[in-house]
């Protein structure tokens, strides 16, 4: 089994926050585990610190090399994926969860999340 970390759930591993599970937490720190970072996270990161609805300690420069360091591969965005977005119902209109959403369904992968909006789609989800 594969993972897609939702955008949060990086956030919050990177910043060492108390609110990850312990189950995740296991499974991140697993290097035998595949776990990808989406660049939709990214972009979303990114966004959200410009418009000030993010503040984070880690520096946006600092993001390639903690995802190696910590053994997350960068998923890039691709039209099969934007392909499936568009055919997903209007369960959660965030756009970025959306994207997560779509990627992880496209590529076979378990989303780590607490977010309780991606139940409503039939992606798996753990936490």
């Amino acid at each position: 089994m594969d993972f897609l970390l939702d955008t949060h759930t990086l956030i919050w591993f990177l910043e060492g926050d108390n609110n990850l599970s312990k189950v995740v937490i296991d499974l991140l720190e697993d290097p035998q585990k595949q776990k990808h970072v989406s660049i939709v996270s990214i972009w979303e990161i990114a966004i959200k610190i410009n418009i000030g609805k993010l503040e984070i300690k880690t520096a946006l420069d600092q993001l390639p090399d903690l995802l190696l360091v910590n053994g997350f591969e960068l998923l890039p965005l691709t039209i099969e994926h934007c392909l499936f977005y568009q055919k997903l119902p209007l369960h959660h209109r965030d756009p970025f969860d959306r994207l997560l959403i779509a990627q992880a369904s496209t590529e076979n992968l378990t989303i780590l999340t607490k977010d309780s909006h991606f139940e409503a789609y039939s992606v798996p989800i753990l936490w």
